[in-house]
């Protein structure tokens, strides 16, 4: 194992290199039930994927069959998780991904070297 991995390990267990604390587990719920939602897990990927790193909420309410509050919602969600942040500008606001937040879920959900052969035995799709 690398040192690169070793040191993601220690500051960052994956979901099959130990178990979830109690407060973790409590941390990340609400975001894992913000991707939940197929509305609000289109509007990270329009936000994410956008040139230059944010995008107004004018260009995504009319990518959806949904009024404009039910997408504020949305993004309300989306900003509590912790997943975006906003900022108005006049009428508009723009939107933005918080990587660190996607980052993190990531580092959790990556199976790691050692993670790849604890569930090669165990019959587990790897």
């Amino acid at each position: 194992m690398s040192k690169q991995e070793l040191a993601a390990e220690a500051c960052c267990p994956t979901l099959l290199s130990a178990p979830l604390d109690e407060e973790t587990a409590a941390e990340l719920a609400p975001v894992f039930k913000a991707l939940g939602d197929p509305v609000r897990l289109r509007l990270l990927s329009m936000i994410a994927s956008r040139a230059g790193g944010e995008i107004c909420v004018c260009d995504l309410t009319p990518a959806f069959d949904l009024s404009q509050p039910t997408i504020s919602h949305h993004l309300k969600l989306l900003k509590q998780a912790g997943l975006i942040a906003s900022e108005r500008r006049g009428t508009w606001v723009y939107y933005r991904l918080l990587p660190e937040q996607t980052d993190r879920l990531a580092a959790i959900l990556t199976r790691t070297r050692s993670d790849s052969d604890v569930t090669a035995g165990t019959g587990a799709v790897s």
